[in-house]
């Protein structure tokens, strides 16, 4: 199973997440994507939508932070068994939000 995390360096939600995968010791694809979302093409062709951190599991797409967490503390967590894969729903949508006058303006899912 290979792991592909999209994100932004300077996104705190990406680097939560960067961090949990390193603290679980997951290996994983790093995609760094640019600042700008209008340019976030390879995130859209992935997810639907161009907010970031994404993470790739094979077929399943996650693109909430929360979701992404609570994911890798089951599949990949201290668990002997394994733990039990939960399905999660992704918050992505087949068509992007319109674009703003925000979205020339680096940005990650900050609110």
């Amino acid at each position: 199973m290979a792991l592909t995390l999209f994100h932004v360096d300077w996104c705190p939600d990406c680097h939560v997440v960067r961090q949990k995968l390193s603290t679980l010791r997951v290996s994983y694809q790093d995609v760094i994507v640019p600042d700008s979302r209008r340019m976030r093409t390879q995130v859209y062709d992935v997810s639907g939508q161009y907010y970031v951190p994404v993470l790739k599991d094979d077929d399943l797409v996650l693109t909430e932070t929360n979701d992404i967490l609570d994911y890798l503390d089951k599949r990949y967590g201290t668990d002997i068994m394994g733990g039990a894969t939960t399905q999660f729903e992704s918050q992505a949508r087949a068509t992007p939000d319109v674009l703003g006058d925000d979205d020339d303006h680096p940005s990650c899912r900050i609110t």
